[in-house]
């Protein structure tokens, strides 16, 4: 009799614990990225050991690309704008899937393009496709595809993926639409209310 009154203790206790970390938003992922140092627009070093700790929004981009990577950074520059207007202190960290072609100084022009403040917003290079669509499907389970041959465009995922302070991925957002940004502002605002932020 005892033994079961300790398991149901044990077991409330748990479901305590995992109640207490729970954020205080709805999620759709639970993916944990695994370890990256790559290259910035800047030709510095960037480690997911960088962004411990940190509240950090991902994407997958390339410069080259003709679609959806126009209205996904667009998005991403009127959300890194609203947050330094409110003060809130996230992390961007764009991933270029072209990075043959995407070397830091054409990341850098491109960044500039769309207004991104480099304080906060990294854009990276410096490893090969194989490196990439690896991190991609494997850690944020966003498809990439290479380009079929004679054509240069990438097929990608085009979500944006909100990470928490211990690398892991819990809510993916559509890129594309305007109104996501909303949806990150209010998902943000709750982080920072139950002091997260």
């Amino acid at each position: 009799m005892k033994k079961w009154h300790l398991l149901i203790g044990m077991a409330i206790i748990i479901q305590f614990l995992n109640a207490c970390n729970k954020p205080p938003i709805d999620t759709n992922m639970s993916e944990n990225v695994a370890d990256f140092s790559f290259t910035t627009q800047d030709n510095e070093t960037l480690s997911l050991d960088d962004l411990h700790g940190e509240w950090w929004i991902a994407d997958f981009i390339f410069t080259n690309c003709e679609t959806v990577c126009l209205p996904m950074t667009s998005n991403l520059s009127k959300l890194q704008q609203e947050l330094e207007e409110q003060d809130v202190s996230i992390q961007f960290v764009s991933f270029s899937v072209d990075p043959d072609f995407d070397t830091p100084e054409v990341l850098k022009e491109y960044g500039e393009q769309y207004d991104a403040n480099f304080n906060t917003w990294s854009f990276l290079t410096g490893y090969d496709m194989k490196t990439i669509k690896e991190l991609s499907i494997k850690s944020f389970r966003a498809f990439l595809k290479e380009p079929e041959y004679g054509d240069d465009q990438v097929m990608h995922d085009t979500r944006f993926f909100l990470v928490n302070p211990e690398g892991e991925v819990i809510k993916g957002y559509d890129g594309i639409k305007a109104e996501s940004i909303d949806e990150i502002l209010t998902d943000i605002n709750k982080l920072e209310k139950k002091g997260l932020l």
